[in-house]
């Protein structure tokens, strides 16, 4: 029997509505796409509730007419400055040990790792274990089944603004949507984009959008760290309005169409035309001076992305290197910029695993939006699993479980 899955990205450029059909045998399907530009959104955050529920409203009215469903829920994507985690420890006494292990005991302890000292204007949004140590067996990755009188787990635990959820919550809702989970747009970019070889050796995500950019760590199969950087491609587009005296719509297209990372590819000899502010006359101007603007401000984002992979000090724990994703990281040349910067190996991530309308979300600016569907069509199929209400939200944790058995 074929479910309906609904994922809604909300970006700082963009709001992408997808509608999903997953099938009996686990395949998921784009059936329908809604995708209008932002307002009332800045740096992942709402800042204008009217404005951002219109463009809610017309991304949602757009995925039905496209695929035919009346949308009634859907998985959200939260991100900004925010959005922060943090590594807890939660330890709880088996309740049935002739039986061995249960879901509920792996339930209390990840409670038991809830129960931290959270600002009051924060809230858990997910709390995704790493490990487990039973009785002082440590490395245990799925304890259920096993016996035994202690166990322990190592949890990952996101949290993010109080008001930020409330104001998102609100705006999804005004636009004729509930909200089945509010999920973090970094892991949700993970999701869809990263391989199973990569997240088990070590592997870093960024997703690099228009007011934010994603970081994730993933390291033996599960996620290890998680921040957000108040800085994204939007801060090119800018760059390039004031160096170059051009209006912010202008600039964006002409950062699309010429744009480039690295000026040293360029020839000294490229030029193009542009209209400027004022009358509206065209100026000519070398490639090589747009391309110099924006290395400097790609050059501070992945400078910020690697200072950030420093402070978790899991640096050298990624063979698998970095994956970039979101809008921004179909610039050209940021790869290589990237491998220089970062001194790992890097690569583009498009979605993984989807078939229908691929052709509208395969590129690298819908990671967040298809890994939202992935991780709907997998809690859909265990809903006796799915988090409980409350701001301590689990989440799918038996789906990392049982990411980590053989097969």
């Amino acid at each position: 029997m074929e479910r309906t899955v609904v994922s809604i990205d909300v970006g700082s450029s963009k709001v992408c509505t997808l509608v999903g059909e997953v099938r009996e045998n686990g395949d998921l399907r784009v059936v329908g796409v809604g995708l209008v530009p932002s307002r009332g959104l800045r740096k992942g955050v709402v800042v204008n509730v009217e404005d951002a529920t219109a463009v809610l409203a017309a991304s949602i009215a757009e995925a039905e007419r496209s695929s035919g469903y009346k949308l009634e829920r859907a998985y959200v994507s939260i991100s900004g400055k925010h959005v922060s985690s943090l590594n807890s420890q939660g330890v709880v006494g088996v309740s049935q040990r002739r039986h061995g292990i249960t879901v509920d005991d792996v339930e209390r302890a990840l409670d038991a790792a809830c129960a931290i000292t959270v600002p009051h204007n924060q809230d858990v949004i997910h709390v995704i274990p790493r490990g487990y140590v039973v009785d002082g067996q440590a490395g245990v990755r799925d304890p259920i089944g096993m016996h035994g009188f202690r166990l322990e787990v190592e949890a990952h635990v996101v949290t993010a603004s109080t008001t930020a959820i409330q104001n998102l919550l609100k705006c999804v809702n005004r636009a004729g949507m509930e909200v089945d989970e509010v999920v973090s747009a970094a892991i949700a970019a993970g999701d869809a984009v990263l391989t199973e070889t990569e997240r088990e050796m070590g592997v870093v995500l960024a997703d690099i959008g228009a007011g934010t950019t994603d970081v994730a760590i993933f390291i033996d199969g599960t996620v290890w760290h998680t921040v957000t950087l108040g800085i994204g491609g939007a801060y090119l587009t800018q760059d390039i309005a004031i160096g170059l005296r051009l209006p912010p719509a202008v600039a964006e297209e002409i950062k699309m169409e010429y744009g480039h990372a690295l000026p040293d590819r360029i020839r000294s000899d490229e030029e193009f035309t542009v209209a400027s502010f004022g009358d509206g006359a065209r100026q000519v101007v070398p490639r090589w001076q747009l391309v110099s603007i924006i290395e400097a401000r790609a050059e501070e984002i992945l400078s910020m992305v690697n200072k950030e992979i420093k402070r978790s000090g899991y640096d050298g724990l990624l063979p698998a290197g970095v994956v970039l994703s979101g809008g921004t990281a179909q610039l050209p040349g940021i790869r290589s910029l990237g491998r220089e910067i970062l001194g790992l190996p890097v690569r583009l991530g498009k979605p993984r695993n989807l078939h229908g309308l691929i052709d509208s979300v395969d590129n690298t600016a819908h990671a967040v939006g298809a890994g939202l569907l992935m991780w709907g069509s997998t809690e859909e199929a265990r809903p006796q699993l799915r988090a409980k209400p409350g701001p301590a939200r689990r989440g799918r944790f038996l789906e990392w479980l049982r990411a980590f058995l053989p097969g």
